[in-house]
């Protein structure tokens, strides 16, 4: 066994038992100290078609499995755990004679073989096996100094992918902190402001577009770097400025950007014979704002028709921005719809204290069309979470059904606050209503697509699934929720039942009962019918008319 060190954590494996011979199976699970050697014994079956069953239950680790069984062998096992449960060992139970079988079993990826008969040592042995080989792979997934390694290469990587994060998306403060420290970048400041480079259309060579933009990259980092100005990255198709100060005012700052991109401009022209034109963004003094300033480069790159190109154009040059405006953050209306749809009343009511407490904090000094704009764009996220979970906006937000008309009314922005708080929970509740009836019915729709269908011996969790057009994932863990039973479970009981009933109103012989019933093997049907019931079908016929007591 693998040396496991101090104090490391000691995994159980989930592990099925699989052989037609009871004396065999339970002797085995009798003798082996199966606790000891880091096992659990979840399930044991006689034969296949039984440990498949149970393998859909409980999702073994490994599986133990003689080869010559009834209705299904263990090669064929073997195979459909393979496919069904990949990261399964298996281990089979093999005789001399068997050896063709065991030459099948190598092509299938089994891990061990226990030549039969065997004794408790040889057996434990090939667990013990099994056992390192599921150690080490997880071992592997949680090697520290791997893991380690393949950060140390990733990480310009990541660090271009979190700056990329930071302009699409409005991140805590905290959060766009710890992460920068982690990637060893240092964004501590007081200013900041997002300028975007893009090249000219047709300002000069771009024979490889790709190559070009990596040179104005060179460029950008090696002035910027000279004049503190922060970080460099591409992202899509330009290049980004992130430039940070220390402590300096607005107006300065602002000024020494100006100035930086114009450097990048004119060497980029000289160095490069080509053209760029940059746009930069607002100053913002907080870095979870770093998007907005970003939107706005991006604004004022739009302004290149009009100003033409090979320039540098500032958002406020061009549009008028009003010194504290209210901005309505995506990042918070996606929350808020998450939690519409599948949160708890708790984290709505934080949610909207979020959404609020700038805008609150703000509205003296915002203009009114910004106060104005801001509330279209939270009735609109009401009316998009409405939309998406197909809810009607009748009785939702008051008599006009508008949760625009509603926020409109308000004068006070605490007033309007309150009233939005009370819509979500009327939207969250009505979704949430609607989601466990629209489970139900999929549940029901499938109970009856399996008594119009049962009689059918390829029916299956797939194929139900496919009927209801749902993922087979979702559709176990809902009909499990609802009926407290697996559909395989559920499937065997509804045709043991039909089994019953065909045995008590007709004469029909048992291979013509299991046919009915979907039932290819009628020899498998009668040993699942007494493993059901604790009689053979014969039995339960002589019994129920009173012929054998």
């Amino acid at each position: 066994m693998p040396n496991v060190g101090k104090g490391a954590k000691r995994r159980m494996y989930k592990l099925i038992l699989v052989d037609d011979e009871a004396d065999v199976r339970e002797g085995v699970y009798q003798e082996i100290d199966w606790a000891g050697c880091g096992f659990e014994v979840a399930g044991r079956a006689e034969n296949g078609r039984e440990a498949l069953e149970q393998a859909e239950r409980w999702s073994p680790d490994v599986v133990v499995t003689d080869i010559r069984m009834p209705f299904m062998d263990g090669l064929q096992l073997s195979e459909r755990i393979r496919a069904e449960h990949p990261s399964a060992k298996i281990i089979i139970l093999t005789g001399f004679d068997e050896f063709e079988y065991a030459r099948k079993a190598i092509r299938l990826g089994v891990e061990e073989f226990v030549l039969k008969p065997f004794s408790s040592r040889e057996f434990m042995q090939a667990l013990h096996k099994v056992k390192a080989k599921l150690d080490e792979e997880i071992a592997q997934k949680e090697n520290v100094a791997l893991l380690r390694e393949h950060y140390r290469k990733s990480l310009p990587v990541l660090r271009e992918s979190f700056l990329g994060s930071l302009m699409t998306r409005k991140l805590p403060e905290r959060e766009i902190r710890e992460k920068a420290a982690g990637y060893g970048l240092n964004l501590e400041g007081a200013l900041y402001s997002v300028s975007v480079l893009q090249a000219d259309p047709g300002g000069g060579p771009a024979e490889d577009k790709e190559l070009s933009l990596f040179a104005v990259r060179n460029i950008a980092e090696e002035i910027a770097a000279g004049r503190g100005q922060g970080c460099v990255f591409q992202m899509n198709e330009g290049v980004v400025v992130l430039s940070v100060a220390a402590r300096a005012e607005p107006d300065a700052f602002r000024l020494g950007t100006l100035a930086a991109m114009e450097e990048i401009r004119r060497s980029v022209e000289k160095y490069l014979k080509m053209t760029v034109t940059v746009g930069v963004g607002t100053v913002t003094e907080t870095l979870s704002d770093l998007k907005f300033s970003y939107d706005d480069a991006l604004a004022a790159l739009d302004y290149r028709p009009v100003v033409g190109g090979n320039r540098v154009v500032a958002i406020e040059d061009v549009e008028r921005r009003s010194p504290a405006p209210i901005r309505y953050d995506p990042l918070q209306e996606q929350a808020l719809i998450r939690c519409l749809k599948v949160g708890t009343p708790e984290e709505m009511a934080e949610i909207v204290e979020r959404l609020f407490d700038a805008p609150l904090r703000a509205s003296r000094a915002a203009d009114y069309r910004d106060v104005q704009l801001w509330m279209m764009q939270l009735a609109a996220t009401l009316l998009k979470a409405a939309q998406e979970t197909g809810q009607e906006t009748g009785g939702l937000f008051g008599g006009s059904g508008s949760p625009l008309t509603e926020l409109a009314r308000f004068t006070d922005l605490r007033e309007a606050k309150r009233w939005y708080l009370d819509a979500c929970g009327r939207l969250m509740s009505r979704i949430s209503e609607d989601r466990q009836a629209s489970g139900h019915a999929l549940v029901e729709e499938a109970r009856r697509f399996t008594m119009e269908h049962y009689m059918d011996s390829e029916l299956s969790t797939a194929k139900v699934c496919r009927h209801l057009h749902i993922s087979p994932g979702y559709f176990s863990a809902l009909f499990k929720r609802e009926t407290n039973a697996t559909y395989v479970q559920y499937l065997q009981n509804v045709r043991m039942e039909a089994a019953k009933e065909l045995l008590l109103s007709t004469d029909l012989k048992a291979f013509e009962i299991a046919e009915k019933v979907g039932y290819a093997d009628p020899n498998y049907f009668s040993f699942s019918f007494k493993k059901h019931v604790g009689l053979s079908p014969k039995d339960y016929r002589l019994r129920a008319r009173g012929e054998i007591v």
